[in-house]
């Protein structure tokens, strides 16, 4: 029990200090727009760059050395972002970040997958996972007033060091798979467009909140309420879902025609009311909970070590969030229009392949 109450506060944690800084971006950096993407950026790079070896390579070395050198990582890039809040330092601690939240992250989804109970657990990472972003961005604004902007790096900062005392504290608990460890090029064979889904549906909510800062035109607040609100859907859609005990392939077909039917109506509900903005905002975030559930509990079916097939889901994942934002962008810049649309279509074509191809996504 107290590996999991460590893990799951840890994934809290280590998203949440992830966040902390993006309400307090310019004092970072100098009031520059682009230190400031080079800031935000250089922590998802990092943990672009991390996830899949770290992944593979917890599958030889096992899940837990992996999960500790990931939070103490996550400690010491948050103190060293505190002492020395300067801005190219700054995007170097980023980069730290992005290592050990890399690190941490497919190791402690992979250990999820290898339990018994993987289906309730897969239920409360994801739910951990957007508790975290949330806290990062609203509780970082709420304190910047009172403890400067280096306040929420502070508090989250401290907030990793429990789940990391209580998870050396549970060493005697820790169990790790005796699973075969999986082969790479068969994974990506068999399951190929399973991880074509997370980049492109995962992507698609990236796309959405990525757009509507300029093609609505709102106030911060209201936007970051907006994000809120998809966030927190997401929290109560993974915490349902493994009660409902749907079946992972129908879930994600299912899914990707209401995500598709989702984007395109974004770029019309500015039109009806803020209500109606909120609504699909709402309906994105709780549809991403249950694919994103979906998606785990399908690999964790196959009967390999996941710290492979965990990574790969999380590269899949985080390429969506970094690529089809800015692709959508680039046609944006000539029509919302088309933009929308497009990414609506691509999430209808991701129900249409999987599909089509259940004969190849069948768990082992």
């Amino acid at each position: 029990m107290k590996e999991r109450i460590s893990i799951l506060l840890g994934m809290v944690a280590v998203m949440a200090l992830s966040n902390a800084v993006v309400p307090v971006l310019p004092f970072f950096a100098d009031e520059s727009p682009g230190i400031q993407g080079a800031i935000f950026s250089a922590y998802f790079f990092g943990a672009f760059l991390t996830v899949f070896p770290a992944g593979t390579l917890s599958d030889r070395i096992g899940k837990i050395p992996l999960i500790r050198a990931g939070l103490i990582m996550t400690i010491i890039s948050g103190l060293l972002i505190y002492f020395v809040p300067v801005a190219l330092p700054v995007v170097i601690f980023r980069f730290i970040e992005g290592i050990g939240a890399g690190m941490f992250v497919v190791c402690a989804m992979s250990w999820v997958n290898e339990q018994e109970d993987h289906k309730k657990l897969a239920g409360y990472i994801i739910a951990a996972l957007n508790l975290g972003l949330l806290s990062g961005l609203v509780f970082a604004g709420a304190l910047d007033p009172y403890f400067g902007a280096t306040g929420g790096v502070a508090v989250f900062t401290v907030l990793t060091v429990i789940p990391l005392l209580i998870h050396l504290y549970a060493r005697e608990d820790v169990t790790e798979s005796t699973a075969p460890p999986a082969d790479i090029m068969a994974i990506l064979a068999d399951y190929k467009w399973l991880y074509l889904s997370a980049l492109i549906l995962v992507g698609a909510t990236g796309v959405v909140t990525a757009l509507y800062p300029e093609f609505t035109d709102e106030a911060p607040l209201m936007l970051s309420f907006q994000i809120g609100i998809m966030n927190f859907s997401t929290i109560v859609s993974s915490v349902i879902a493994p009660k409902l005990d749907l079946k992972p392939v129908p879930v994600i077909r299912a899914g990707s025609v209401m995500m598709g039917f989702l984007v395109i109506a974004g770029y019309f509900v500015p039109e009806v009311s803020l209500i109606a903005i909120f609504s699909v905002f709402s309906m994105i975030g709780l549809i991403a909970g249950f694919i994103m559930v979906g998606q785990m509990e399908f690999l964790a079916e196959t009967g390999y070590r996941q710290g492979t097939v965990i990574g790969l889901l999380t590269v899949s994942s985080y390429a969506g969030m970094t690529f089809l934002p800015f692709f959508a962008g680039i046609i944006a810049e000539y029509s919302y229009l088309v933009s929308f649309v497009i990414v609506g279509l691509l999430a209808f074509m991701m129900s249409l392949l999987i599909g089509r191809c259940r004969c190849t996504l069948t768990v082992k």
